[in-house]
């Protein structure tokens, strides 16, 4: 399995140095030849597809086990749709929920900002992804001025609240950020622009985000020194190589289910054996 990389405990909640922050030690140079990628993808996906079952109370004698909730946020262009796909592919697509969020409407506007996050979250037995999430609220929200310093300042511990009951009802929440370097963001970009099939999903918010990099690192490192925790941990996916990127999240995602098995006083069930070539 890919060693996850882990954030610190709670800092203050200025950035001292956002020039240099624990983004800029990850290693962006990691990436696997094709051949790995589809050979550990394959494992991988045997084995969630067994943990699945097994956590939906399918097999072993039908006990359901407990929810499991994916996050994922990372820049623009990170490969985030793309390793979602790769992720819930083999599974049964009854078995998994797959929820983006974008901007608040209107009237989840009239709430507060953890309200409309509430009917995608899993119950025992179930598994939801969430491509975006309440972390808008410190980092979209907070650097276009769409929250006031006071809602997003106060937000971190309302976050940190919110996935501490979450997880003392029993869900495993795994907490993604895929991360690219300013060069292969704006690589993606000009790719997207010139392809005739992919330039839907460039817009000119997304060349105003790059312009305010700067403003949004500096909110990414507030957000990860403050909301990692025991109970919800970050894991930063270094993700220039979407092959990289795409087996690292499947391997975090089982060893976090497998993990949050243990800790609940289950046994993840063994490995199934490879399959037969007959």
């Amino acid at each position: 399995m890919i060693r996850t990389a882990r954030v610190a405990d709670q800092a203050p909640a200025v950035c001292q140095d956002p020039a240099v922050g624990r983004l800029d030690a990850l290693d962006m140079s990691r990436k696997l030849k094709r051949s790995e990628q589809d050979e550990r993808l394959h494992a991988g996906g045997r084995r969630l597809a067994q943990l699945r079952l097994h956590l939906g109370g399918l097999v072993d004698g039908g006990a359901l086990g407990p929810p499991v909730c994916l996050l994922f946020e990372g820049w623009d262009a990170s490969g985030k749709g793309g390793a979602i796909k790769r992720l819930v592919a083999p599974l049964d697509p009854r078995h998994v929920r797959v929820v983006s969020f974008s901007a608040p409407t209107f009237d989840e506007g009239r709430h507060h900002f953890l309200h409309r996050f509430g009917p995608a979250l899993p119950g025992w037995g179930g598994m939801a992804v969430l491509d975006r999430s309440w972390y808008g609220r410190v980092l979209v929200e907070r650097v276009e001025g769409f929250a006031t310093d006071e809602q997003w300042g106060r937000a971190y511990g309302e976050i940190n609240g919110f996935e501490a009951t979450l997880a003392a009802e029993g869900m495993v929440l795994v907490k993604f950020w895929l991360h690219i370097s300013a060069a292969e963001q704006l690589r993606r970009f000009e790719r997207r622009a010139a392809d005739p099939l992919k330039a839907w999903k460039l817009t000119a918010e997304d060349w105003r985000n790059r312009e305010k990099r700067g403003a949004y690192q500096e909110a990414l490192e507030d957000m990860l020194r403050l909301t990692d925790t025991p109970a919800a941990p970050w894991h930063l996916v270094e993700a220039d190589s979407k092959r990289y990127a795409r087996v690292k999240v499947l391997e975090t995602t089982i060893s976090a289910i497998e993990q949050g098995l243990r800790d609940r006083g289950h046994e993840p069930p063994p490995p199934l054996p490879p399959p037969s070539d007959d």
